[in-house]
């Protein structure tokens, strides 16, 4: 009896031992818990921004992963913690963890969220003084799926850099994000900021339609819409205000800088750039065919522009009274594009402010829905460009397949129109834009240039001016137009001409006064394409002929009846 009572004492002090470690090691899990979360809360981050933090180590063994009064290290999600093996092994054979939050470890890569930029305004803008009395302001941000510190950057830097006295409110606006980090974690950080606001859909909008519902839950007087992976300059948001408050039917831009999407290193634009679009419907920022001098007045004065892109203010009652974005625009694509021809068709302007700038980050957007980009630019064009929509079906095939087997209902945007009194497109072609090439698209004389020998369509080599045969694409990007004046003017824009450098076959810009260099003949019976000031005649070099490396696959040889000089327009959409 006396062996059987001293082995259940034995017993029960073991089961006790093991009660008081499990309650021990509980105790300590929480703690460890609580003070990750404190570390990684809303508040916490906002009021200091400390940075990275100092670099922890956790010391284990093999056996870490067994213990059950311990998370495992596998188990750790990658919004908690980030662990990477030390190189350096302890002499117990242990393995060092450093230990480092992802949204610090971002902050590192990629720079602090209250982060300056360096100054690149003018000099004569840094003077600038402006009225107490400018409008009020709502900054739109919309965002779908974005990345944490971009959006965090973007947050602040908008609050460091516009005037609290100008700068009634920002709202943050999410397109139905289904990101973990943009969900409690943004609401939690969002509630600690004076002035900010996080509306969010229970559906999938777009860019427009977003931007929609941010403008119809905004009080201020000028509406300010801004991608949510931009950094804001100094001073970048009176000389909006400030052009929109002399004329309410004004919608301006600042300058767009550019981010690096590797590097994240600000770049400057050199100005003067204007917004504007070919006729394949694609926005671009282009150089402004101006010269400026640094002592001109020209070089701080706001300049017209054809359109503009995913920065812009705007009055907001001129916003809904010219019909704010297109409801029938969805995801994205087309849109800014949409409401620039429309604000210069009905009784607004364009342009772009030098003494504002912003950077935006140039980074890749997520693939999307490409026969959705296709119905969006099909409303743009039955909506606005009247008879001149023929060039864009002739250039993007897949678009005027798609318009003839369905047809946007453009009924509300045509009353919209009529009300508003709007010009027809051949104004906005006059007046606006009169630097935009109107092709003349003749039959047998327009479209891809086929060569019969090599197959192929003509195409121009990524980064050179160089010209090459690739696979014919029908989306416009190779059209050419054979005009009356001799030119062969390539790609969707038609501003580069095919031209001649010795023998080469290269590409360059149209002249307004075209020279000999610039002018062809094209020869139906033989499909013949002839330099007019050499001579001879446009060849397709096959494999193995190249003169050398970087060179192209179009040259210049004397005129014979092979293969290889016969060229002809392939045109899947009839004029």
């Amino acid at each position: 009896m006396g062996q059987l009572r001293r082995m259940l004492c034995l017993w029960l002090l073991l089961l006790g031992f093991t009660l008081v470690l499990l309650i021990v090691s509980d105790l300590f899990h929480r703690e460890n818990e609580s003070s990750l979360q404190d570390f990684d809360s809303p508040r916490h981050r906002f009021r200091g921004n400390p940075g990275p933090p100092d670099d922890l180590e956790l010391i284990g063994d093999a056996t870490l992963e067994l213990l059950p009064e311990l998370v495992p290290i596998s188990s750790l999600k990658e919004d908690q913690l980030l662990f990477v093996a030390s190189t350096q092994e302890t002499e117990s054979k242990k393995w060092s963890y450093r230990v480092l939050l992802p949204a610090a470890r971002k902050a590192e890569e990629e720079g602090a969220p209250d982060r300056s930029l360096p100054e690149a305004r003018h000099p004569k803008c840094l003077g600038d003084q402006y009225s107490e009395s400018l409008p009020s302001a709502s900054v739109i941000i919309c965002f779908h799926d974005e990345g944490w510190s971009t959006l965090l950057r973007t947050l602040h830097s908008v609050l460091n850099t516009a005037p609290r006295a100008f700068l009634l409110e920002l709202l943050l606006v999410d397109d139905h994000s289904t990101h973990d980090h943009l969900k409690t974690r943004l609401s939690e950080y969002t509630s600690h900021l004076d002035g900010v606001r996080l509306i969010r859909s229970d559906k999938r909008l777009g860019v427009g339609g977003c931007r929609n519902l941010g403008a119809s839950e905004a009080s201020g007087e000028v509406l300010v819409f801004m991608d949510s992976h931009c950094e804001c300059q100094k001073g970048w948001l009176e000389p909006l205000l400030e052009r929109v408050a002399q004329d309410r039917t004004r919608v301006v831009s600042p300058i767009m800088d550019v981010i690096h999407r590797e590097t994240f290193q600000y770049s400057a634009t050199q100005w003067p750039v204007w917004g504007v679009f070919n006729w394949n419907l694609e926005f671009s920022w282009e150089s402004k065919p101006q010269v400026l001098d640094d002592e001109s007045d020209l070089a701080v004065e706001a300049a017209l522009s054809p359109a503009l892109g995913g920065v812009l203010a705007i009055d907001r009652h001129f916003f809904h009274n010219v019909g704010a974005f297109d409801p029938g625009i969805l995801l994205r694509g087309g849109e800014q594009i949409e409401l620039s021809i429309r604000v210069w068709l009905c009784g607004g302007s364009m342009e772009v402010v030098p003494c504002s700038r912003v950077a935006h980050l140039d980074h890749s957007l997520p693939s999307q829905d490409h026969e959705q980009l296709e119905r969006n630019k099909i409303r743009v064009a039955d909506t606005w460009l009247d008879n001149y929509r023929s060039i864009f079906y002739r250039r993007d095939t897949l678009a005027h397949f798609i318009r003839q087997s369905e047809r946007p209902n453009i009924t509300e945007r045509l009353q919209l129109m009529k009300k508003l009194g709007c010009r027809d497109f051949h104004w906005y072609l006059t007046t606006v834009y009169p630097q935009l090439y109107v092709p003349q698209d003749r039959p047998e004389l327009s479209g891809e240039m086929y060569n019969v020998a090599v197959g192929g369509c003509v195409d121009r080599l990524p980064g050179r001016d160089a010209m090459i045969l690739a696979p014919c694409t029908g989306t416009g990007s190779q059209h050419c137009d054979f005009n009356s004046d001799g030119e062969v003017r390539w790609g969707p824009a038609g501003a580069l001409c095919l031209d001649a450098v010795g023998e080469q076959v290269v590409l360059s810009e149209c002249q307004r006064a075209i020279g000999e260099r610039l002018q062809w003949t094209y020869i139906k019976s033989s499909g013949q394409l002839l330099h007019r000031l050499s001579q001879l005649c446009v060849e397709a070099l096959k494999d193995g002929q190249h003169p050398g490396s970087g060179a192209g696959d179009l040259v210049l040889r004397s005129c014979t009846h092979h293969p290889a000089q016969q060229w002809h327009f392939e045109q899947l959409v009839s004029p």
